[in-house]
């Protein structure tokens, strides 16, 4: 078997698991706030990408079960694009077609190989668990508490998904280019998450989160992220940070 079996049937459960359950309760309004529906509209479009390129790249790594996992990542984040569009349209609101942030993402992740594209797409991970923890605990409104801990679930699984590949990945490089591949990934995540706290800053204060504690977060649970792609310990830190 494979290293990422497991995460075939992890992902497959977790369909399971939302189909069993079923939708949040769409039919209450959701008390969104300018500052909040603008935010929630730009991570909207952040999830809502088709992943067309990254399975395109993990179904030529000659791992067909990593490939399977990927297609079923991909369908998790088109399933929070999903709820996300239809909590604005709780509040009344719609979606918008793109932002300059997601655009910018999308040019790296999309430069080069499968690893450059996983080294972009956790930095957007781990920015997401920061945003959707504090997406689910600054309001009292049961709807957007009930969407954003449903993506947070998802989000607090992707992380390790992609650091087990990226552990692989890494593993090839000669030590000297890790180091230095490792600081320029450091100086970029830094960078989104500064980008980030900035942007969505007026959300965040309504949230109860100041800029410099959400950047802070960031960096801290990527560390948490690279000390996992070094060895082998990332999912029960996560969860209980977290938590």
């Amino acid at each position: 078997m494979g290293a990422f079996t497991d995460w075939v049937a992890e992902f497959e459960a977790g369909a399971d698991r939302r189909q069993a359950i079923g939708d949040p309760n769409w039919a209450g309004d959701a008390p969104l706030g300018c500052a909040l529906v603008r935010s929630i509209q730009r991570f909207q479009v952040g999830e809502s990408g088709d992943g067309a390129n990254l399975i395109n790249k993990a179904e030529g790594s000659d791992d067909q079960d990593y490939a399977a996992a990927v297609r079923l990542f991909v369908a998790e984040e088109r399933n929070h694009a999903r709820m996300l569009a239809l909590l604005l349209g709780s509040a009344g609101v719609s979606t918008i077609s793109g932002h300059w942030t997601d655009a910018v993402f999308v040019r790296l992740r999309r430069a080069l190989g499968l690893r450059l594209e996983l080294m972009v797409l956790l930095i957007a991970e781990v920015v997401a668990l920061r945003y959707y923890r504090a997406l689910r605990d600054g309001t009292a409104d049961p709807l957007v508490t009930d969407v954003a801990d449903r993506i947070l679930a998802d989000e607090q699984r992707h992380v390790p998904f992609h650091c087990l590949r990226l552990r692989a990945e890494f593993a090839t490089l000669a030590r000297p280019i890790r180091v230095v591949v490792t600081g320029a990934w450091r100086v970029l995540l830094l960078g989104a998450a500064i980008t980030v706290g900035y942007d969505h800053g007026p959300a965040l204060r309504v949230l109860g989160v100041r800029r410099r504690e959400f950047v802070i977060d960031v960096v801290g649970l990527f560390e948490v992220a690279l000390t996992d792609i070094r060895s082998a310990e990332l999912a029960p830190v996560l969860v209980a940070r977290q938590s």
